[in-house]
């Protein structure tokens, strides 16, 4: 795939999330989403795979929207990228609830603690965001983060299981239960 082609996947995947490129820094997500876009999500516990496939499809949304000129069939083939797989999950929270995929997006955010990498912040001298970013991607790829969830997508007060042992479907669903989201 094209850079060019390449860069308007990820404006697209990042209009999901209501964000618009280039506005506040203080408030974008632009930096964070092109290395979330380069990291794969692959799934260890089963039927996450469905999340990988629910990931994948959004390349058939942006065809039929878009158009196809220049994506090819390797393209269409490729693993499923962590940004793919939040935008996806986020569309299907924002299913099973009244709460916007948009806000889902955040949610994920602030659960695996990467709310704070602005635009401004990879931009910032201050700071220095790299390694950073990518432990918190294994950790939750990986499933190193606490057994209530913590530092995952869906930390729970009272978890029943082993959340790192179980399929991320059924953490957001146990996720919507216990915060009583509708």
């Amino acid at each position: 795939m094209s850079p060019v082609l390449e860069d308007r996947y990820i404006e697209w995947l990042y209009g999901h999330f209501g964000a618009v490129r280039n506005r506040n820094p203080a408030r974008g997500y632009w930096e964070l989403s092109v290395v979330l876009h380069s990291k794969e999500f692959v799934w260890l516990i089963a039927n996450d795979d469905n999340r990988v496939e629910d990931g994948k499809s959004l390349r058939d949304d942006f065809i039929r929207e878009q158009g196809s000129d220049g994506v090819s069939e390797e393209w269409m083939t490729l693993g499923c990228s962590m940004l793919e797989m939040l935008v996806a999950l986020a569309i299907r929270a924002s299913d099973q609830t009244e709460v916007e995929q948009e806000m889902w997006f955040g949610t994920f955010l602030e659960n695996l603690g990467l709310i704070e990498y602005t635009d401004e912040a990879f931009h910032d001298s201050k700071w220095y965001v790299g390694p950073d970013i990518e432990e918190i991607i294994e950790r939750f790829i990986y499933r190193n983060y606490k057994r209530n969830g913590a530092g995952g997508l869906f930390p729970l007060k009272k978890p029943g299981k082993d959340q790192r042992k179980v399929e991320l479907w059924y953490q957001m669903s146990a996720y919507i239960i216990e915060n009583d989201i509708n």
